[in-house]
């Protein structure tokens, strides 16, 4: 019997073994069956309203509630006297809201140890979706209230773009870490281009990239950073979303690792075991040829990416941006595009 092609064959085999562990599962992983299950326009807000564009997901330290932003209704708050801001329970039902008057264009969004919430005006300059704000003085900044919707803390210059360290231009999203520090991605596609680190009490201590011309694909440089989260191990976490790839810096900003396997990011969750899920709704044609919308689940710590949710339906605009998952491992996800509001269940091992 010839064995003429068994060479061709031990060669591919050694191709595939010798790629970096994180990029050795990619093709596997996304063929694997979907184990979740979702449920569609999940949660209820008050008097039966119509969800706006979800654009964050936090649970509470109680383990029973869900916290999420949205757009009062529409994909727009400024003029709105709708509270974004609600507090949900297990059966999705809405029990406390919130931050009425208080945002235009609310975007970034993450919940500080004490239990603050910090929120970031995500409109860049020059972007239509900013102009209500702006006409009313809002916008490019981080605000900072507690569970009763009381103003604590501002950072930037309300409807005043800008790219030093006392402004923002659109800020995307921001990080409360465990220490006080505050991380900044500004900002959102069309902003700085930059990530930002804080004191708690507001003193810049550092600056990666920045600028609205300083878009680059250079390490430790981004384009359209769009979410930003910390590990357990005090590594953060960049969506350098039109760059298609997550940087992950340590505290003093060094470049740790670049991430390609996690397809387009525009959302990041990193729960307490280090289980890291990457929202991807741009990938497709437009943005990412060759890659899948969807969910990509991994390990934090390795890279490996163990699990993919596939987005279905035909692209409506963006997929999902935003999204986290509570202690059960329900997965809860903002799918911008479709305004809709998704539980994501999962029914098998």
């Amino acid at each position: 019997m010839s064995n003429s092609g068994s060479g061709p064959i031990r060669f591919l085999l050694a191709a595939i073994l010798a790629l970096p562990p994180a990029l050795s599962l990619v093709g596997s992983t996304e063929a694997a069956d979907n184990p979740y299950q979702v449920v569609y326009h999940w949660g209820e807000l008050p008097g039966g309203r119509t969800m706006g564009v979800v654009t964050g997901v936090h649970p509470d330290p109680d383990g029973e509630h869900l916290w999420i932003l949205e757009r009062c209704g529409a994909n727009q708050c400024a003029g709105s006297d709708l509270h974004p801001l609600h507090k949900l329970d297990r059966e999705g039902n809405t029990v406390k809201s919130i931050g009425a008057g208080l945002f235009a264009w609310p975007h970034g969004f993450d919940m500080d140890a004490d239990g603050n919430f910090w929120i970031t005006e995500g409109a860049p300059d020059g972007d239509a979706r900013g102009e209500a704000g702006m006409e009313r003085g809002m916008g490019h900044q981080v605000i900072k209230l507690n569970q009763d919707g009381e103003v604590l803390m501002r950072l930037g210059e309300a409807g005043t773009p800008g790219e030093d360290a006392t402004h923002f231009n659109g800020p995307a999203a921001v990080l409360a870490a465990p220490n006080g520090d505050l991380w900044v991605a500004d900002g959102h596609r069309g902003g700085n281009n930059r990530v930002i680190k804080f004191s708690a009490e507001g003193e810049l201590l550092l600056q990666l990239g920045g600028g609205v011309e300083d878009t680059s694909r250079e390490t430790g440089r981004f384009n359209d950073p769009h979410d930003i989260k910390m590990d357990s191990r005090g590594r953060i976490f960049v969506a350098d979303r039109g760059n298609n790839r997550i940087q992950i810096l340590s505290q003093e900003g060094e470049v740790l690792d670049i991430w390609t396997q996690f397809g387009r990011p525009s959302g990041i969750w990193i729960d307490e075991n280090d289980r890291i899920l990457v929202a991807d709704g741009m990938s497709g044609e437009q943005w990412n040829r060759g890659w899948e919308r969807g969910i990509r689940i991994g390990d934090a710590r390795t890279g490996y990416v163990t699990e993919f949710i596939p987005d279905y339906e035909i692209p409506n605009g963006s997929g999902i941006e935003f999204l986290a998952s509570d202690a059960e491992g329900n997965i809860y996800a903002g799918q911008v595009g479709r305004q809709r509001f998704e539980k994501y269940v999962r029914v098998r091992p």
